[in-house]
């Protein structure tokens, strides 16, 4: 009886034990909702869903704001933030509004002027294991590091330390063999006739400014005219854009540029001339460098380069291919100079039909209107690149300088304004453009080399764009120096002065310097200074005869 009775306790319990368990085990294979959730917004400090956040501060709060409650332990493999070219940035995640919002903040600051991609995956779930149904990518570029990377000098000061930097180009860079400027700070043995002639001005300037001894400088002056005299290729006296600096012979500048470049020829006479004022010593030294110089101006056949006796001067004559590149100069541009030494030369002149037809092309050159407030006399619209107001006044004084065609102050002060204003106004939306960063002119770009201006910006900006203006407009250049050299100087402050370029935008600096930009920085600081270069060029009596008889009207005349 008491055995029947301890069976079925036994029965009851193992009846109740498998009823109960058999209920918690189909309890917890029930799956949990897994409903899909949506990533509702994302913003970053507080500025939603923009594809392209813009000068962000270097540790940015950026949110996501999500429809469900998410995991904490799925956030982290399904948010990235990466370094345009670098690596993954860490981050840490705070959880907010009962999980719904996430938001992630970088664990070191961002690099400065940096693009960084933030990304979203599918990867991150709700709380209750529902899958994102929606992904997103945007990209964040952080602000300028606005801080001075040099301590503040005098105006004077900083002015002294830019030439003397940018000299060292010509001075400690210049070809040990021929002492001529090279083109770029890679060309090894390639030099540049033009950029040889800016070279010598800013011998003259150094010596001025007492950067090295006038012997010195001497000396270096008769290594150049020299080899120029004795081993450059030249033909009808013109020599070419690109010469070895050992041998003097000719470099080709492209497939038909093989021979004589006149522009360039008269950049490195405008250059010699001004140097043969300069050095007018009594002593045989000097003597003999003026003679020189004297040879090699009178050697250049400028009239010939009208290609049969045409109204107009050609840029180009090859041995091999003659007038194939058929390049007539006509103004507006940079070539003035090149009119202004024909017609000065007392062997191979031209008369002013030449330059009326040719170079101004009776009238044609003229513009006439009013670009961002200020009008323009000549040129294409906008005014084209800076250098136009640069390359052919390094000799020549603007100053009150008046023709038929244009008053020359007035032209090359409004061109500088016009990009100025441009930059300030910053049409295309370019970073960093400003009332401190402005100025479009040839120079390098990334992967190549273009004529910048407001009609073809890309936004690069080259330094010597506002900084060969300073005659014209030296409070706005002055800007620009300050920023360059304070705000920007640990990235385009080296060992020649500033470097050929850079993009905010990009952001890229460029590693280079060329001759044909390093020199205005220098003479035309000079001329904003002091007038020395211009005084010098202008007091040649020749060109003092040759602008007269084109018609020119200015106080040194």
């Amino acid at each position: 009886m008491v055995k029947l009775f301890t069976i079925g306790l036994y029965f009851i319990f193992f009846s109740c034990f498998w009823s109960c368990g058999k209920s918690d085990s189909k309890e917890s294979v029930t799956p949990p909702s897994t409903s899909p959730f949506r990533m509702n917004v994302y913003s970053v400090n507080g500025i939603n869903n923009a594809s392209e956040y813009i000068n962000t501060q270097i540790v940015p709060a950026i949110q996501f704001s999500f429809s469900a409650p998410v995991q904490a332990n799925t956030v982290s493999n399904a948010i990235s933030i990466v370094e345009k070219g670098g690596g993954a940035v860490p981050f840490q995640v705070n959880l907010q509004n009962s999980d719904s919002v996430v938001v992630i903040t970088p664990s070191i600051p961002l690099k400065y002027l940096t693009r960084y991609s933030i990304s979203l995956s599918t990867g991150i779930r709700s709380k209750n294991n529902g899958q994102l149904q929606n992904t997103s990518s945007f990209t964040l570029f952080t602000k300028l590091d606005s801080s001075r990377k040099f301590p503040i000098l005098s105006d004077d000061a900083l002015l002294d330390l830019v030439q003397r930097q940018t000299f060292k180009y010509f001075w400690d860079f210049g070809h040990p063999v021929s002492g001529l400027a090279r083109e770029r700070n890679t060309s090894n043995d390639v030099v540049t006739s033009g950029g040889s002639g800016f070279g010598v001005m800013a011998i003259i300037t150094a010596i001025h400014r007492q950067f090295i001894s006038r012997a010195d400088g001497l000396a270096r002056m008769q290594k150049i005219v020299s080899f120029l005299k004795s081993k450059a290729q030249t033909f009808h006296g013109a020599f070419p854009h690109w010469l070895n600096g050992s041998t003097g012979a000719v470099v080709p500048f492209s497939a038909k540029d093989n021979g004589a470049d006149l522009v360039e020829t008269s950049y490195l006479m405008m250059g010699l001339l001004s140097a043969r004022q300069y050095f007018n010593g009594v002593d045989v030294n000097e003597t003999t460098l003026r003679n020189d110089i004297n040879d090699l101006y009178n050697a250049v056949e400028w009239s010939w380069f009208r290609q049969n006796n045409q109204q107009v001067l050609y840029w180009h004559w090859s041995p091999n291919y003659q007038w194939e590149m058929n390049h007539p100069i006509k103004g507006w541009n940079e070539c003035l100079i090149t009119y202004v030494l024909a017609a000065s030369s007392g062997t191979y002149s031209i008369p002013k039909s030449v330059y009326d037809q040719g170079w101004a092309s009776n009238g044609a050159m003229k513009n006439g209107n009013t670009y961002l407030g200020v009008p323009l006399p000549l040129g294409p619209p906008f005014g084209g690149p800076l250098f136009f107001a640069h390359y052919s006044f390094l000799g020549i004084n603007p100053t009150y300088l008046k023709d038929l065609y244009a008053d020359y102050w007035m032209q090359n002060r409004n061109h500088s304004l016009i990009h100025y204003n441009y930059c300030q106004s910053n049409p295309k939306g370019n970073f960093g453009y400003s009332d401190s960063v402005w100025g479009l002119t040839a120079s390098d770009v990334p992967n190549g080399y273009a004529a910048n201006s407001p009609t073809n910006d890309i936004g690069v900006i080259a330094p010597t764009a506002a900084l060969s203006s300073f005659p014209y407009t030296p409070v706005e250049s002055m800007q620009a120096l300050k920023f360059y050299y304070y705000v920007l100087g640990d990235k385009i402050w080296k060992e020649y002065g500033f470097v050929d370029a850079f993009s905010l935008q990009e952001p890229w600096f460029s590693s280079s310097f060329l001759a044909i930009d390093q020199g205005p920085i220098i003479i035309m600081i000079e001329n904003y200074r002091s007038g020395l270069i211009w005084n010098l060029f202008t007091s040649c009596p020749e060109v003092k005869e040759g602008m007269k008889s084109l018609g020119f009207e200015a106080p040194f005349l």
